[in-house]
């Protein structure tokens, strides 16, 4: 495994931390491809079920390594964004485990971008976002302009994008861009609190709704009608469905196996 990321596992949950802290955490191909290898190998264990994704250091992730992306020798634009960051994006998106994207300092360009794809964004009050593509002539890669205006809406995405002006934590919290703002001295435990949360919930049933909210702003009325039937029908026939329907009517705690 590169040690340009590390994990850790506790609890169900995985930790996947983006570790080059002293160039604030920013991508280089050896990176992106050994997150991808990380991200496909817990949506393949069955001991995972809930992944977190944060960053060493002060940054969560400054995006694109620029010396990178200039060297005569290294991988071009084309490259970077089709085989380094689409497949994170997709990864993100389709694993059957919800992923919590636990934004310790700033996170700028690709690293806000693969943050707002996660399912659960959290970050540290010091903490901030920037769409930082307009300030070299780039424009939003990583799902940027399919996720920032659904988040916040047209304008303000449109405006954020061109003028790549910095959002703190607590006004991204405000616009609807993450879910919440923690204090600095708590985060660490505020993640943990969230993540061992979810991995004690029924993964099965989070992975269909992740299903449906991934075709939400693609189906029309009828056609996401037709696919909530047909995903609450599989997540009828889990083992979690009934065990949550005897542990409500035994007015007892749940015991969800991710099953």
């Amino acid at each position: 495994m590169s040690t340009f990321i590390t994990t850790k596992a506790n609890g169900g949950v995985l930790t996947i931390t983006l570790n080059r802290a002293d160039k604030y955490n920013s991508f280089v191909r050896e990176m992106a491809l050994a997150l991808q290898t990380e991200l496909h190998k817990a949506n393949d264990d069955k001991s995972v079920r809930c992944i977190v994704l944060t960053g060493a250091g002060k940054a969560f992730c400054a995006g694109q390594d620029l010396a990178e992306a200039i060297d005569p020798d290294g991988p071009e634009l084309t490259k970077i964004v089709s085989e380094h960051y689409n497949p994170i994006i997709k990864q993100i998106r389709l694993t059957a485990k919800p992923v919590v994207a636990a934004i310790n300092g700033v996170a700028a360009g690709a690293g806000a971008n693969i943050a707002l794809a996660c399912d659960v964004v959290v970050a540290a009050e010091s903490a901030s976002f920037i769409q930082a593509f307009s300030k070299i002539g780039l424009i939003p890669d990583s799902g940027g302009t399919f996720t920032l205006p659904r988040l916040i809406g047209f304008q303000k995405a449109s405006a954020l994008m061109m003028l790549g002006d910095k959002v703190s934590a607590t006004d991204a919290e405000k616009m609807n861009m993450i879910y919440a703002v923690f204090p600095d001295q708590e985060f660490e435990a505020q993640v943990e609190k969230l993540a061992q949360k979810l991995a004690t919930m029924p993964t099965k049933g989070l992975a269909l709704t992740k299903c449906a909210l991934n075709r939400t702003y693609i189906n029309n009325l009828d056609e996401q009608l037709a696919l909530e039937d047909e995903l609450q029908s599989q997540a009828g026939g889990t083992y979690d469905y009934n065990e949550g329907v005897q542990a409500f009517l035994e007015k007892r705690k749940p015991e969800f196996k991710g099953e």
